[in-house]
């Protein structure tokens, strides 16, 4: 396969991730650092992907910790694997905050379900919660959540590509410019 086919490749997989739950692609890691320094890394779910442009799009909720880390720290990692295909595809780049009453967050808002705008309706992550009390709360006001709806846009600066294969294992990398076009790619030893 030729380096320009793997980056159509391995950017093709995201798009799909995005509109697949079901894709190895779907559940990706954001790897940041917070004040102290230390690797913070979680799960968030892929919810658009932009070739052309090197962008991913995830959504949070702005009383998450990982709000103020992003803001005083926007360089970040995107981990994602999947067992399917053997195929590991390492992100790094930077990450824009659009919070709630922003224009790319309320179009966001407007895509989600109903089911999941509710998600962002309950208590601020992390907080202790009372299992035994979750069937007679009182039901969760929409609005509250749109005003907690965070949008993480991601623009990838370069993609590590790694594939394991029972023999020979290959790795790639690839760099982008501001525009998102494709600047370098290279094999490494993987």
């Amino acid at each position: 396969m030729d380096l320009t086919d793997i980056d159509a490749a391995a950017w093709a997989e995201l798009e799909t991730a995005a509109a697949d739950p079901q894709s190895g692609f779907r559940y990706l890691n954001l790897c940041s650092v917070d004040a102290e320094m230390r690797p913070q890394a979680r799960m968030v779910v892929l919810r658009a992907a932009d070739r052309a442009a090197r962008r991913l799009e995830f959504h949070t909720d702005i009383r998450s910790r990982k709000w103020p880390e992003l803001s005083a720290n926007p360089h970040v990692t995107v981990l994602g694997f999947s067992a399917e295909s053997r195929l590991q595809l390492r992100l790094q780049g930077e990450v824009e905050l659009h919070g709630p009453g922003s224009g790319a967050a309320e179009a966001a808002w407007d895509r989600l379900p109903a089911r999941t705008r509710m998600t962002y309706a309950g208590g601020p992550p992390g907080d202790e919660r009372a299992f035994e009390t979750i069937d007679t709360a009182e039901p969760a006001d929409e609005a509250e959540g749109k005003a907690r709806f965070g949008l993480l846009i991601f623009r990838a600066g370069t993609l590590d590509w790694f594939q394991l294969r029972q023999q020979d294992n290959r790795r790639a990398l690839f760099s982008y410019d501001e525009a998102g076009a494709l600047s370098s790619c290279r094999w490494v030893n993987p």
